[in-house]
């Protein structure tokens, strides 16, 4: 589709902005909708962070379950970016895509494009489910993913709406998708008998890990509850469809990650508890222990056993891999407050935390015990008010987005990205004491090497040595034959000398 493709016969485009986007969703009929989002994924005081698409947080769910199929209805240049972003993560299998113009948009046609895409899919030798995720365009021309079938051919059907005015980060999206299923879960649950998982279901009470995470973390999560005469449960967004029943059928859901409000709304109406925080650093997993305790009533010596055989190793991994630095922590993945924690136990002193994701009621622990070490923390921060922290701080060390990390080396600050460098790596018990130490302090000595690079290479970059234009480049004095380009134009000048002369 292009660019210049209309919304309704007044021609508005993809490119006309958030605020027209919504009104026009309006008039298509999609207030609920909006109004939905709006509730589960509230913006604050100013408008939503910067990051990626974030229909790329529902894709990037679909893509990672067994036998579901994902299909986007968006403008091509949406989808041609998703399609990228995905398989540069990693996805391995194909997007799906309906095409449209702005004929068959305003007419209904992609509507029935989208159904019959879906009819052509619905293999129950392949597929457990079938994904559609309107994006920007059809979202605000009201394309109606809720008329779809329920299923088709024995194969689920789910129809959302991720737009980019609606839903404020990509995390988020996880969650739109992700509560979706577990809907349509539960009802499967309520009217009979439904698929147990792979292995069987567990012996003992489990608890749901609620949030993507390091995958040797579970594993951690698991040990620390086995005392307590629990186990590990799925962790949603899950791997495959069978994996949600079991997720549903759990003691009590731990949300690790605390934005999956949609997603809580679920298990909530299943009767399930919901715990905040993790059991991260020494005080976070004696909290949580407590708290999942409490929640699946745990006997008090069980509860003591579980710390006694587990603070102790806490505490030692994290005496033998001391950090001491400044740092700022910023990001979008949800675990910042998590992380920010994790440093503060191990000696770290963290000033300011910014986080892409709204504030609930399920961060509120680990936002008390900050606040309580005197860190100032943002939600919802924007990209200014993390390159803010950077500069009034002057941190030993900045982890954050890959432009807060530009920000802070080019002040000779050292810098971590979030995503790669910190999210992958563990967080909860003993395997996460100690386990950010090596990656941290190796940066934190690299001070001295940023500042031989910055003097070796001041002014580069800059004014003259920019390689920029300052006005339009015109021809050289003719002087006989005039010079031309390898495309027969006139050679511009350029002003002032190249970077290397």
């Amino acid at each position: 589709m292009s660019d210049d493709a209309t919304l309704s016969n007044e021609g508005v485009g993809c490119h006309a902005g958030a605020d027209e986007l919504r009104r026009a969703a309006e008039a298509a009929g999609n207030s609920d909708v909006l109004q939905r989002l709006a509730t589960d994924y509230p913006t604050g005081p100013h408008d939503q962070p910067q990051t990626m698409c974030p229909a790329f947080g529902s894709l990037r769910v679909g893509l990672r379950m067994r036998r579901t199929a994902s299909v986007l209805c968006g403008s091509a240049c949406c989808v041609y970016g998703l399609s990228f972003t995905s398989h540069f993560y990693g996805a391995r299998r194909s997007v799906g895509y309906v095409p449209f113009d702005s004929e068959t948009l305003v007419t209904g046609k992609l509507f029935e494009d989208v159904r019959e895409a879906v009819q052509q899919l619905s293999d129950p030798s392949k597929y457990d489910a079938v994904v559609v995720m309107n994006l920007c365009v059809p979202t605000a021309s009201g394309v109606p993913l809720r008329l779809l079938p329920k299923s088709q051919n024995g194969v689920r059907i789910i129809g959302i709406d991720v737009p980019g005015f609606g839903v404020p980060t990509h995390a988020e999206a996880k969650d739109v998708l992700a509560s979706a299923m577990l809907r349509y879960a539960r009802g499967e649950a309520e009217q009979g008998p439904v698929q147990a998982p792979r292995g069987g279901r567990s012996e003992q009470p489990t608890v749901t890990l609620l949030g993507e995470m390091f995958p040797a973390d579970p594993v951690g999560i698991g040990a620390m509850l086995a005392p307590l005469g629990l186990s590990t449960g799925p962790v949603v967004p899950t791997r495959e469809w069978r994996e949600l029943y079991a997720a549903l059928d759990c003691a009590a859901v731990a949300a690790i990650h605390p934005y999956y409000t949609a997603s809580i709304r679920e298990f909530q109406k299943a009767g399930r508890a919901v715990v905040g925080s993790a059991p991260v650093g020494y005080d976070g997993t004696a909290a949580w222990l407590d708290a999942i305790g409490a929640a699946c009533n745990v006997a008090a010596d069980k509860i003591s056993a579980a710390k006694n055989a587990f603070l102790p190793a806490i505490k030692g991994a994290m005496s033998k891999a001391p950090i001491d630095g400044t740092i700022t922590v910023s990001g979008y993945e949800g675990s910042e407050l998590l992380v920010a924690r994790l440093l503060i136990e191990s000696g770290a002193r963290v000033p300011y935390v910014g986080t892409a994701t709204p504030r609930t009621p399920w961060s509120d622990a680990d936002r008390e015990w900050l606040e309580s070490k005197g860190v100032v923390i943002q939600f919802r921060a924007t990209l200014e008010q993390d390159k803010a922290a950077v500069d009034a701080v002057k941190p030993d060390l900045a982890i954050g987005t890959t432009p807060v990390v530009q920000h802070a080396k080019e002040q000779s600050i050292p810098a971590l990205y979030f995503t790669n460098l910190i999210s992958a790596r563990p967080l909860m018990g003993p395997a996460g004491a100690g386990s950010l130490a090596q990656v941290v302090n190796a940066a934190l000595g690299n001070q001295a090497r940023f500042d031989r690079m910055t003097a070796f290479f001041a002014g580069v970059g800059e004014g003259d040595t920019a390689g920029v234009w300052d006005q339009q480049p015109t021809p050289r004095p003719s002087q006989g034959k005039k010079p031309t380009s390898r495309s027969g134009s006139a050679k511009p000048q350029r002003k002032g000398p190249t970077a290397g002369g």
